[in-house]
């Protein structure tokens, strides 16, 4: 142990009182920084993880027609050009079988499938809804989805061995008044059909849930009179993160309007992003009492330690080393506050995650979501890191300025 650091302990527990308010502050400005990134982190990968579960990470829908402007040249010659600001789109994907191919050979993809969409009306034996049916082949799309887990009564196999059998939303089932089993029918270009509730799965997202019926890919071609193409392609991917440079990659390649999970959801990411912000500042105010502490306890050191500094000085300290001893007392602050605030976040974050908290629209959840990720600690520590030892400089400095003469003879500053 360096001698500068034993005087800094000696000085720093010489003052308990201020020691322990500067301790405080640090422990909370960090703890209470983890624990807000902790929560609106959280909420957001799970909303990003009921996106990517229901939608896909890619969706390749409609197809790119460049519209061709005439330029005419000397000599009555022209020539076309394409007039990129009057890009038109064919809806649909004419071409699936070719098109999922051909995704299928892009780096990170997971899986494809080919889905048909129309919108249909339900009726059981108590009302009739509107609803959304999705044709989709089920091996194909339990790759690009979380469907299988988001069964919550009945079972697949049905669904898969039988073409009049369906999933539907939790909603829209409870809408209904349908349990599995259950026959209902389904009204689409004036011709109804009977089918009966094979699973009831819920997604958490309330749009989804009481709008969609999935069907088996054929059958759904044949009620919604559409024997060829199909409405989107859902792409799933291992890395979701790289869904914006791979969506524009595919898009030139295949000429189809392609867009990643990012633009889909852009608003909500930038509140969640806005509320990741605010939270981040707010808490940052505990860190910012926590350096004015420290400047406060180091300044009130420097005046009732002058006639030790003048000791230390005239026994061959020189300014570095006062310096080194008042950025050691932080440094033992900072030490102790930031190892206590990230035991004291990482408590918190637990006990927060267990308190309830039902809802159910944007996602459903019953407790607080959270995310223990070390990235936050490392932010939090670092932000009190630099904040303290700012706020350290200026006493440290004035202390490294003093001389024994100045201090002998009363006329220090």
């Amino acid at each position: 142990m360096s001698p500068n650091f034993r005087i800094a302990f000696r000085f720093l527990t010489a003052k308990k009182r201020a020691m322990l308010m500067s301790l405080s502050c640090t422990v909370l400005g960090v703890g209470l920084f983890i624990v807000t990134q902790a929560t609106t982190s959280g909420f957001e990968k799970f909303f990003i993880k009921t996106i990517l579960g229901t939608d896909g990470a890619i969706r390749i829908e409609d197809r790119k027609q460049d519209t061709m402007r005439s330029m005419g040249v000397s000599g009555g010659d022209s020539f076309q050009v394409s007039a990129r600001e009057g890009v038109k789109y064919i809806e649909g994907v004419d071409e699936p079988r070719e098109i999922s191919e051909a995704v299928t050979k892009f780096a990170d993809v997971h899986g494809v499938s080919a889905v048909v969409r129309g919108n249909v009306q339900l009726t059981s034996a108590f009302k009739t809804e509107d609803a959304q049916v999705l044709g989709v082949d089920l091996d194909a799309h339990l790759l690009v989805s979380d469907v299988a887990h988001q069964i919550m009564a009945g079972n697949l196999n049905d669904f898969r061995t039988s073409p009049s059998a369906v999933l539907i939303g939790s909603v829209l089932a409870e809408r209904l008044q349908l349990s599995v089993g259950d026959s209902f029918t389904i009204n689409a270009h004036g011709e109804s059909r009977r089918y009966h509730v094979a699973a009831i799965y819920e997604t958490g997202k309330r749009d989804i849930d009481k709008t969609r019926v999935y069907l088996d890919l054929v059958e759904a071609r044949s009620l919604l009179r559409k024997p060829s193409g199909v409405s989107f392609i859902q792409v799933n991917l291992v890395d979701p993160n790289r869904a914006r440079a791979l969506a524009t990659h595919m898009e030139e390649v295949l000429n189809y309007s392609v867009r990643p999970w990012q633009e889909r959801e852009k608003d909500w990411l930038a509140v969640f992003r806005a509320l990741r912000i605010s939270s981040a500042i707010t808490v940052t105010v505990f860190t910012v009492i926590a350096s004015l502490a420290m400047f406060n306890t180091l300044m009130m050191i420097v005046l009732e330690k002058t006639k030790d500094i003048a000791i230390l000085r005239s026994m061959g300290y020189e300014r570095r080393d006062i310096t080194q001893i008042f950025l050691w007392q932080a440094g033992i602050v900072l030490a102790i506050g930031a190892a206590l605030g990230a035991l004291f976040g990482l408590g918190v974050t637990w006990a927060v995650e267990q308190v309830p908290l039902p809802i159910n629209g944007l996602f459903k959840t019953e407790h607080f979501i959270v995310t223990y990720d070390p990235w936050h600690y490392v932010q939090a520590i670092g932000t009190a890191v630099v904040m303290v030892m700012i706020a350290s400089l200026v006493p440290a400095r004035r202390a490294a300025r003093l001389e024994p003469g100045d201090i002998v003879r009363g006329t220090a500053q």
